[in-house]
């Protein structure tokens, strides 16, 4: 990498850093403005320490950017900030301004070639029916030179079943209709629907193999441990429960 860049974001990977974002999972549903804003801070303070340049003047593409959250964090960096999102009533969730939101789709984004400076998505691609089309596209519309930054929720961690809690362990369908029966509806992330099994083998695996026509592979970890954590990356079946999120790190080659 940029081992350096990895580096620098490393030093932000604290235990403490780890321990407030995992206590603020528990908010997501009835505190998204607590969840959502802590998920905005951390993600710009993570490209930031990744990207090899100041963010000021930087074009930055937010491909699934919801509600808008995630704005304003990096504008106050002095990124030029652009989201795409293709659900309307996600947009407006918040009911905050959608400046410089795009509604469109993350399989077929709608702008050009190497248009765009830092290209990322933030647990997004286990959203996806077609999640690394999704990240061929990030690559796509990212110039020459530029980073894009993939972090998703694995599926085998604790967290895959989002609000069905642990019990995806005992699959997806299954666990949707356990939650649908206590709750009286349906998860908002419905199993095969907006909400799909994605592993750290399978990001990888499309990293290394088909990313490289146009990208290069330049730094992995798993998000949310702190870093004397991240060996676990490294042990196979290991890293699909205790890594959590993996972030895959890109830089695009032509």
């Amino acid at each position: 990498m940029p081992p350096r860049l990895t580096s620098r974001f490393a030093r932000l990977a604290t235990f403490r850093r780890a321990a407030g974002l995992l206590n603020d999972f528990r908010f997501e549903q009835p505190d998204p403005d607590r969840f959502y804003g802590a998920m905005a801070r951390d993600t710009a303070a993570m490209i930031a320490a990744l990207s090899p340049a100041p963010l000021l003047g930087q074009i930055i593409l937010d491909v699934g950017g919801g509600p808008g959250y995630f704005a304003d964090e990096f504008r106050r960096r002095g990124a030029r900030y652009v989201s795409v999102e293709p659900d309307p009533t996600e947009m407006h969730a918040a009911g905050l301004p959608q400046r410089g939101s795009i509604r469109g789709s993350g399989t077929h984004l709608p702008l050009r070639d190497g248009v765009v400076d830092i290209c990322y998505s933030s647990n997004v691609v286990e959203h996806v029916a077609d999640p690394w089309r999704m990240c061929d596209e990030m690559v796509r519309v990212t110039r020459p030179g530029g980073l894009v930054v993939i972090s998703y929720t694995l599926w085998y961690g604790p967290f895959g079943g989002h609000e069905m809690g642990l019990t995806h362990y005992a699959g997806g369908a299954r666990a949707a209709r356990w939650y649908t029966r206590r709750h009286g509806h349906p998860p908002k992330n419905l199993y095969g629907t907006s909400l799909f099994r994605v592993t750290a083998a399978d990001g990888l695996d499309w990293a290394r193999t088909v990313a490289p026509s146009r990208a290069r592979l330049v730094g992995s970890f798993p998000r949310y441990l702190p870093r004397w954590m991240w060996w676990v990356l490294r042990v196979p079946i290991l890293r699909e429960v205790l890594s959590t999120n993996l972030v895959l790190v890109l830089q695009r080659t032509g």
